[in-house]
């Protein structure tokens, strides 16, 4: 067979497949004694029947057309390991000719990344500061979870826990259907669909009563949005939050006790510092590498990114098999292809990312040893209690260790970008190893 290559953009490879006609008529043949062996024909038995029988019976090209589909993966397979190819997926195909055969192929092969001049990368990390206000909302949070309830026979106000049985229906479709349905009215935080809660309020324990409320449009079920929904409610009990005071008594009641108010408070600052740190060093994270991307020279297969979309795709709907994504995208009112068109800017983000990323660990030369492998599952296992047995079972395949190591060089690699991007006037030398 005659092979031409050719690249081609987004790191492809165009693939020309000239198969010789000598090899085409014995792959006829074989297909001939296949289908001759299968095909029942009056007069005939099995496997006997003459060649132009089987071509009268099944079809003028039945013969050729089963010789191409089993002839194609094999030259296909000759000619990348001729022609010394590395797909990273599947090709697309397309037949040119049948007789002569020629087939081509568009193959992706791996991304070209270059990151550059990646030492002289910088992003800020913004500052983290704990308002006093936010530590307020703290302790507040912690009265509400330490508030006992209390019965009330007034009408029913902003934070009352209420008994009731709830009933909602927009056309067709039962949005609610609860008896004794326990639930506290928040305000600002919707129950059932937005307007529910409110019209709850200045409404007393007694005989059930009815109210409709417009679904909005950006409801998960898109197909309600606008819709009337009717309710009809039961307020069978209320009961009103009563918050204990805020001093040294209730701090001592609080968690594991504290001796004073103000040690309370700052438990509550460190704890907020805390996670107000760790959301700017995600921020941070994403930034740098963000600003890496941006920078640095990229082609990748637009296959790459249909996968990533796949993924977001089965992660957004919960689907496993195909029945499941259909029926999350009806009860969405979604087309296929308006969900994946809506997940490819952030599935071109996520490969940006990670191609860039995997850079940077070939780049520092960053790694995860066996031993590295052993010390993540054992640290994951003593924080397990009772299921230590399990984590230990979880991790103990060679599939499981695998993608513990990538995960390892992951965080060791975004750790490493993000010391780079941190680091002061002081230049890294991004050519020192980092064997981390």
């Amino acid at each position: 067979m005659k092979v031409t290559t050719e690249p081609v953009p987004e790191s492809q490879v165009l693939l020309q497949i000239e198969v010789e006609d000598d090899r085409l008529e014995k792959a006829m043949n074989s297909a001939y004694r296949r289908l001759a062996s299968k095909t029942r024909i009056p007069g005939f038995r099995p496997g006997k029947a003459p060649r132009a029988m089987i071509e009268r019976h099944l079809g003028e090209h039945s013969i050729l057309h089963e010789a191409i589909d089993r002839l194609v993966p094999e030259v296909y397979r000759e000619a990348i390991d001729q022609e010394q190819i590395d797909p990273i997926d599947t090709a697309g195909f397309e037949l040119v000719t049948e007789q002569p055969l020629v087939v081509k192929f568009t193959v992706p092969v791996r991304p070209k990344v270059d990151l550059g001049d990646y030492a002289s990368l910088r992003v800020p990390r913004e500052p983290v500061v704990v308002e006093p206000e936010r530590v307020q909302e703290g302790l507040e949070a912690l009265r509400h979870r330490y508030a006992t309830l209390e019965p009330a026979t007034r009408p029913v106000q902003w934070g009352d826990v209420l008994r009731a049985d709830v009933h909602g229906q927009a056309g067709d479709t039962v949005l609610v259907r609860e008896e004794d349905a326990q639930f506290q009215l928040i305000e600002g935080r919707p129950i059932s669909v937005p307007g529910f809660a409110e019209a709850l309020i200045g409404r007393e324990k007694g005989p059930a009563f009815e109210f409709e409320v417009t679904v909005p449009e950006e409801v998960p079920q898109e197909a309600l949005g606008g819709q009337q929904a009717t309710y009809r409610v039961e307020i069978k009990e209320v009961k009103q939050e009563v918050l204990p005071e805020l001093d040294d008594e209730f701090a001592r009641q609080v968690g594991e006790g504290f001796a004073t108010l103000e040690a309370l408070r700052s438990r509550v600052e460190d704890d907020l510092r805390q996670a107000l740190d760790d959301e700017a060093k995600h921020r941070h994270e994403e930034a740098a590498l963000d600003a890496l991307a941006e920078r640095a020279q990229l082609e990748y297969p637009p296959v790459i990114v249909e996968r990533e979309v796949d993924r977001l795709l089965r992660e957004q709907s919960g689907a496993k098999e195909r029945s499941d994504l259909e029926r999350y995208l009806s009860q969405a009112g979604r087309s296929e292809e308006e969900m994946r068109a809506e997940l490819r800017p952030n599935a071109e983000q996520r490969v940006r990312r990670s191609l860039v990323l995997s850079q940077v660990a070939e780049a520092e030369h960053i790694t995860a040893t066996d031993e590295d492998v052993e010390a993540e599952v054992q640290r994951l296992a003593s924080g397990a209690g009772s299921q230590v047995d399990e984590v230990r079972r979880l991790f103990s395949s060679d599939n499981a260790k695998e993608s513990l190591r990538r995960s390892l060089v992951t965080r060791r690699s975004l750790e490493r970008l993000t010391e780079i991007a941190s680091a002061g006037e002081t230049p890294v030398d991004a050519s020192a190893a980092v064997g981390k």
